[in-house]
C-alpha cells in the first residue's frame, strides 16, 4: 500500500452511506508555510493518499485546494471527486446564524464546491469575531448544541458536504446531540493512540453507528514536554522484533482498532512509511503488551486556551475532555 503509483487504501463505510479513506493526511503545523505545505500534498497525493484533513483554524485550505487543482491539472488524479477532504467549524463560528458562513468560506478557500466531510471541531462557543488560537477564557459563551447541529444539518441539505461530524466529543456530548439529531453525526475525530486508546468512547460509537477517527495518532508533545508514543519503550521492542518504526506500530495498532487515522508529517520518507501498515499484523501478546501502556492525553483542553501570557486551567464542568 502507499507507493508511488498512487495505491489505494482500504475504506470505512459511514452511516452518512458514503466510504472514507482509512488512512488520511492531517494538514495542521505551526508556522505554516503554504508553498512547503503544497509540495507535501502533491507529494501524498503521488504516494497515495486521497483523504486529507484540514480546518479553517489551521490556515492550511488555501493551500490544500491548490494542490489539488495542480493535481488534477498535470493528472495525478482524474478529478476532485477522487479525494475526501474535510474540513472543520472553528468555535467563534459555533453559532447557528454562522455555520453556513463558514463552510462557504471553507470552500471557497479550497476552490471547491462540496465537502466530503464538514466537523464541528470542539463542543466549545466562543465570541464571533478574530480567529485567535489559543482561546481566551473570558471570550467563551454558552454552546447552542442544537441549533449548531440543525445548521450543519442544513450544510448536509444544501448538497455543501456529503457527511456532517463533531470532533472531541465525549459520551456525554454525544448522547445530548443524539436526541434531537435528525442526521446522526458520522464521525467523532479525538485524540488516540496507544498511549491515549479511548477505549469507552471507541466502544460507544461502535454501538452508535459513529466512526472514531483518531488524530495524534503518534502522539505529539506530552505533558512534560516528551512524546508518549514514540518514546514508548514498549512500541520499540515490539518494533524492533517486527523490523518496523514504532510510527508504524502505533498506526497498526489503530488500523486494528477499526478506526480511521489523521496522521502528519510533511517529509516525502514519512509520508511513505506512514502508509506501509496494511499487510502485515499484530500478534495477540504484541496488543496485550501495548493494552499495558500507560495512559497519558497529549492534548488537554487547557491547550487551547490563553489568558495573561500563560495556559489556563478549566473547570471540566466547563468545557469537557476526551474520556480515556
Amino acid at each position: 500500500m502507499g507507493s508511488e503509483s498512487g495505491t489505494e487504501f482500504p475504506v470505512l463505510s459511514l452511516n452518512s452511506g458514503h466510504t472514507m479513506p482509512v488512512l488520511g493526511l492531517g494538514t495542521f503545523e505551526f508556522n505554516f508555510r503554504p508553498e512547503k505545505a503544497k509540495l507535501a500534498f502533491l507529494e501524498a497525493i503521488k504516494i497515495g493518499y486521497r483523504h486529507f484533513d484540514s480546518a479553517s483554524l489551521y490556515g492550511s485550505e488555501g493551500a490544500l485546494g491548490e494542490a489539488i487543482s495542480e493535481a488534477v491539472q498535470t493528472g495525478l488524479i482524474g478529478s476532485r471527486k477522487e479525494l475526501f477532504i474535510t474540513s472543520k467549524l472553528w468555535c467563534h463560528d459555533n453559532h447557528p446564524d454562522l455555520v453556513l458562513p463558514a463552510i462557504r468560506s471553507s470552500l471557497r478557500n479550497l476552490k471547491m464546491e462540496y465537502l466530503d466531510l464538514y466537523l464541528v471541531h470542539w463542543p466549545i462557543h466562543a465570541k464571533p469575531g478574530s480567529l485567535l488560537f489559543p482561546m481566551r477564557k473570558e471570550d467563551l459563551i454558552p454552546f447552542d448544541l442544537k441549533g449548531v447541529w440543525k445548521a450543519m444539518e442544513q450544510c448536509q441539505s444544501l448538497g455543501l458536504v456529503k457527511s456532517i461530524g463533531v470532533s472531541n466529543f465525549t459520551t456525554k456530548r454525544l448522547n445530548e446531540m443524539l436526541t434531537f439529531a435528525e442526521i446522526p453525526p458520522s464521525v467523532n475525530q479525538v485524540e488516540m493512540h496507544p498511549a491515549w486508546r479511548q477505549e469507552k468512547l471507541k466502544e460507544y460509537c461502535a454501538i452508535k453507528g459513529i466512526n472514531l477517527t483518531a488524530y495524534s495518532s503518534l502522539g505529539g508533545k506530552g505533558s512534560m514536554g516528551g512524546n508518549p508514543v514514540l518514546a514508548s519503550g514498549v512500541l520499540k521492542e515490539i518494533a524492533d522484533a517486527k523490523g518496523k518504526t514504532v510510527a508504524q506500530i502505533s498506526l497498526r495498532w489503530l488500523y486494528e482498532q477499526g478506526v480511521s487515522i489523521v496522521v502528519k508529517s510533511f517529509s516525502k520518507d514519512r509520508l511513505a512509511e506512514n502508509t506501509e501498515i496494511f499487510d502485515w499484523e499484530l500478534t495477540p501478546d504484541e496488543r496485550q503488551k501495548i493494552n499495558t501502556i500507560p495512559q497519558e492525553k497529549v492534548w488537554p483542553v487547557e491547550d487551547i486556551l490563553y489568558k495573561e501570557g500563560s495556559f489556563i486551567s478549566v473547570d471540566p464542568q466547563d468545557i469537557e475532555i476526551n474520556e480515556a
